[in-house]
């Protein structure tokens, strides 16, 4: 019998929790439909904030973690040993790379400025062809409205294509972010 791989779902979000209730939420609920639907969560190791409400709830409901943390974040983070599995890398770059590699999909929460870092990195790469794994922007109470304003001036100003906004998928709530990944990883 073949062996089929558990698909993964790389989750970037913040390390605080917001201040809108509704995005510890969406972060408890995404964790629990990860869980229940097989898909191994990826994320930044973090045991704070969005990264670790999600990654609690997926293993309170028997899901398969995969955490990556820098060894200088560790503290800051508090890194979530009790993983399924636990890395630790040299440098943040390092970080991003096992994370994405370890992702079949990218699904994208509220979060501060090292969100949209790595928000942009995988859009930029989809942009220049160096990967076709689907973008979610899970779009909570219209958290991500400026962003994506922002990506129409982009390209009102000449310097994106029109085509930038379909690399990414919005959804507004898990129930249709999950039926997008479904879509996505089948």
């Amino acid at each position: 019998m073949a062996h089929t791989r558990t698909p993964s779902v790389c989750v970037y979000c913040g390390a605080r929790p917001g201040r809108d209730p509704a995005y510890a939420h969406e972060a408890e609920t995404l964790g629990r439909t990860l869980a229940e639907e097989r898909w191994r969560l990826v994320y930044g190791a973090g045991d704070v904030g969005l990264m670790g409400i999600v990654a609690r709830a997926a293993q309170a409901h028997g899901g398969e973690t995969f955490g990556v943390i820098p060894t200088h974040l560790m503290n800051m983070e508090v890194g979530k040993r009790d993983l399924t599995r636990f890395v630790i890398t040299e440098t943040m770059h390092e970080r991003k790379k096992v994370m994405f590699m370890n992702a079949d999909a990218v699904v994208v929460l509220p979060g501060g400025a090292g969100t949209m870092d790595e928000f942009f990195e995988v859009l930029t790469w989809r942009q220049i062809g160096l990967h076709e794994k689907p973008i979610f922007l899970l779009n909570t109470n219209g958290y991500w409205n400026s962003l994506l304003a922002l990506l129409d001036h982009l390209i009102a100003q000449g310097f994106a294509d029109s085509s930038l906004k379909d690399f990414l998928t919005t959804c507004q709530d898990v129930p249709d972010l999950a039926g997008a990944l479904r879509a996505a990883l089948s």
